[in-house]
């Protein structure tokens, strides 16, 4: 039988993305729905910064079969609305994101919060409980650094809850250093990595390609059974 899941991992750089993770705080092993780095042009020269994978919950492809099933990946890397899909999807995610070049948790913390802040401003939706789960989240990575191949790990829950874990050596801790509840935190983090003005195209294109082909794989196979 065939599965609509893929089963290969990526390599980006020298940081392989194995094809399934248990993320720490969960019960479920998700598997990997794309990877790529996030770089930045200087002095006219790519450097990349970060090597980052995305992991989803298997009822995802169902999930996102019902409005996506027959695009192309070509379809799927232009549309915002269905990278926004899997952010806001009712399934787990789980990101990974290794250090191609040192960063501290203070540099990291603070980009991101600048990113997830000014997507909320644009869209209207920054209130108090916002402010103050950005508070936490910068005090969460005060005191951390990350030397190449370290990672820093984020566990999306449905409900969600956002567990922030922090890895030195490729391995999967079970449980995080902290949880801040506040659901679009949590969405604005992955946001920030595929959503329309995303760090990592890489990523992006990753995640249509692969799922491009999940999606495809489970539409034959309900086909298949006749249903």
């Amino acid at each position: 039988m065939v599965s609509p899941l893929p089963s290969t991992g990526v390599q980006v750089e020298n940081h392989e993305f194995p094809p399934a993770a248990k993320p720490p705080g969960s019960t479920n092993t998700l598997f990997l729905g794309g990877a790529g780095a996030r770089g930045l042009e200087i002095q006219g020269k790519l450097v990349k910064f970060t090597a980052i994978g995305v992991y989803l919950e298997d009822t995802a492809v169902a999930s996102l079969s019902v409005k996506w099933k027959g695009k192309s990946r070509e379809e799927l890397t232009e549309s915002v609305e269905f990278f926004r899909d899997i952010v806001t999807g009712p399934f787990e995610k789980f990101t990974r994101v290794t250090m191609i070049l040192p960063l501290t948790g203070q540099q990291y913390s603070e980009k991101v919060s600048e990113n997830c802040v000014a997507f909320w401003k644009s869209v209207g939706i920054y209130t108090d409980a916002e402010a103050k789960a950005i508070e936490k989240f910068i005090e969460v990575f005060k005191d951390e650094t990350f030397p190449p191949g370290s990672s820093i790990l984020f566990t999306q829950s449905p409900n969600g809850s956002l567990t922030i874990s922090f890895s030195k050596d490729g391995s999967l801790p079970e449980i995080g250093n902290a949880v801040i509840e506040n659901k679009l935190l949590s969405e604005a983090i992955l946001e920030s990595i595929i959503g329309k003005h995303g760090v990592s195209p890489e990523a992006k294109q990753s995640l249509a390609t692969r799922l491009a082909e999940s999606l495809k794989d489970n539409d034959d196979k309900v086909v298949g059974n006749g249903k």
